[in-house]
């Protein structure tokens, strides 16, 4: 099982240390298995969490044989990270122990010199304190996550559930990972300069919602040259009637929801098929390889070729 350690750091946010601890308890591979073994670590036994103390079960140990360390943000992310925490967080990346924080968790993450020359993000409001504090790392402030292989940063809070959805997508695929984000009532698509990989499930339109019919008629109809008109047209109404109901129900649209459902459907082709990207492109609605190609990394952030060596 993959044991996942969640590092307490003095002032810790409550709500970041929370959230790996929530996605990956509740994580269940298709046999209901668990797929996480959490410890929740820190280096003294009793932790100050603002509002509450917590005490930690585990010492700095529980980090050595870890899979995954988790640093959640504190509330005073520019204090100095002890001498123990630094030594222990790089002993640990050394032995190839992936690594990831949540919001300023970038800070100590940063102060360990272990993303100096890579690019990571934090939340936005502290992107400029995190440049100025460690020059040599290239702060990304308009991104929801980084995904640099062994050392992973997120943004402002939320952006941690995406990150920690990602991680399972890794290591278990999109099945299990769009499992876990629906026990998270988690959107499973989300605006931002990483768009996500995390899953290609469709997102429903609220329950009983006028727009319901209608989704289902694109996801069935993907592969067809759909314009605007053509929606309008099969929904009985205009076409700013029709995009009008759509930003209010699905908050995007209706071209855009279905640029981004034609994009889910070709991820799950290239996880789960051997179609040729060329093949693949008319099978969710592109009329070209190349138009497919780059609406599929203007949403995904990468190639469907690189997408395909992750994920597939």
């Amino acid at each position: 099982m993959h044991t996942v350690a969640v590092l307490a750091l003095d002032r810790v946010i409550p709500f970041d240390l929370s959230t790996p601890i929530e996605v990956f308890s509740r994580t269940r591979l298709p046999d209901g298995r668990p797929g996480y073994q959490i410890r929740v670590c820190a280096e003294r036994s009793e932790v100050d969490a603002g509002a509450f103390t917590l005490r930690a079960p585990w010492g700095l140990e529980g980090l050595r044989d870890a899979d995954t360390i988790v640093v959640p943000g504190t509330a005073t992310p520019a204090d100095p990270l002890s001498p123990a925490v630094r030594d222990a967080l790089r002993t640990a990346a050394a032995d190839g122990t992936r690594i990831a924080s949540i919001c300023a968790g970038t800070f100590p993450l940063a102060a360990t010199g272990l993303l100096d020359g890579l690019r990571a993000t934090t939340h936005w409001l502290a992107a400029e304190a995190l440049a100025g504090a460690h020059p040599d790392v290239e702060v990304d402030p308009d991104v929801l996550y980084v995904d640099n292989g062994q050392l992973l940063t997120s943004a402002g809070a939320a952006a941690g559930l995406d990150l920690c959805l990602h991680m399972i997508r890794r290591d278990y695929g999109s099945a299990v990972a769009a499992h876990a984000a629906r026990l998270s009532v988690m959107p499973l698509e989300r605006e931002g300069g990483q768009a996500q990989f995390i899953v290609h499930d469709y997102p429903p339109a609220p329950q009983g919602s006028a727009l319901e019919p209608l989704l289902t008629w694109l996801r069935d109809n993907l592969a067809r040259d759909l314009a605007l008109a053509d929606i309008a047209a099969h929904a009985g109404m205009s076409t700013r009637t029709l995009i009008r109901r759509f930003r209010e129900q699905t908050g995007s649209t209706p071209l855009q929801w279905l640029h981004r459902a034609r994009v889910r459907q070709a991820q799950h082709l290239l996880e789960t098929t051997q179609h040729s990207v060329e093949r693949i492109a008319g099978q969710v609605g592109f009329g070209s390889p190349t138009a497919f190609r780059e609406r599929f990394k203007r949403t995904t952030g990468v190639s469907p070729q690189t997408y395909r060596r992750t994920f597939a």
